[in-house]
């Protein structure tokens, strides 16, 4: 079909040669986007699989003894050990707990006189769900000033977060696929006008729609990967400059935004998806009007 003989000087037609940039920019969008939604979801998916059966127990420090402070975490330790579903829990150590707060804080998170909370890190049984309200109660009066993080909470909120961010990303890769296909459609039938005599002669020696239509489909089909190509070109460099400047920041600001490599896959496959919802397109638009036509 690629090397097929055309009869129709197509490749005149001044408004063809604006389709494949036309083409490039709802690709490059589309890439974008696309990318942008799998790397999202990606990073909610290792948060989820981190932190879904996993809570934090924060005991707020008073201005007691050491010993004092210690008998307060062997206290909620007793507590959540005999607390059914909870697997493991462990304290978190003060140079842990800096660790965590150096990407945030720089230098400060390295100081000895911060206040810092004492922390202990709780691990749920598989399909475990406590009744934290009743064990934060539990946890007050083993150790005053104890409270809990449920980090199932937040993960919910950020789950639905990323469902209206699926939910508008798929909107604009529709509305992508709407305007190619608008495109497409203008510039065919634009082409149609043009070379109507050509047809209609084509027509007369006994040439058939289909045939035709082919000759218009075979090149929509190689604008589309022309201008897929262009598109798939430009995005690449911006995905991969966008997660050069994320590996600058501070470890801990941001997350791995990082793409695996079905996650390329799946982008690299754009640019022919286009060509051929191009190709099919141009190929029911010439048939359906010269239908009306001849």
């Amino acid at each position: 079909m690629l090397t097929r003989r055309t009869d129709l000087p197509l490749d005149s037609d001044s408004l063809s040669r604006f389709l494949p940039w036309l083409i490039a920019f709802m690709v490059f969008l589309a890439v974008m986007t696309l990318a942008g939604v799998m790397a999202l979801n990606a990073t909610a998916s290792r948060w989820n699989k981190g932190i879904s059966g996993a809570l934090t127990v924060q005991i707020a420090p008073l201005e007691t003894s050491v010993e004092k402070e210690e008998m307060r975490l062997q206290a909620a330790l007793t507590v959540l050990h005999a607390t059914p579903g909870v697997a493991d829990a462990k304290i978190i150590s003060d140079a842990e707990i800096m660790a965590l707060l150096e990407p945030w804080l720089g230098a400060l998170g390295k100081a000895k006189d911060l206040p810092l909370p004492h922390l202990i890190d709780v691990e749920l049984e598989d399909g475990a769900d406590p009744d934290t309200a009743a064990l934060t109660r539990r946890l007050e009066a083993a150790a005053a000033g104890a409270s809990i993080d449920d980090h199932r909470i937040w993960l919910k909120r950020l789950i639905n977060l990323i469902r209206t961010v699926e939910g508008l990303a798929a909107a604009v890769l529709a509305l992508v696929c709407l305007s190619t296909v608008g495109t497409v459609i203008f510039t065919t039938r634009t082409g149609l006008a043009i070379h109507r005599e050509a047809i209609e002669v084509l027509h007369h020696i006994g040439a058939q729609d289909s045939y035709i239509a082919e000759q218009f489909a075979t090149r929509a089909l190689m604008l589309g990967l022309q201008g897929g190509g262009i598109g798939l070109a430009l995005a690449i460099p911006s995905l991969l400059g966008i997660g050069h400047l994320a590996t600058q920041m501070e470890t801990g600001l941001l997350p791995d935004f990082s793409l695996s490599a079905l996650h390329w896959a799946v982008l690299a496959g754009l640019p022919p998806a286009v060509a051929v919802i191009a190709m099919l397109t141009a190929h029911l638009t010439v048939t359906k009007t010269l239908i009306k036509m001849i």
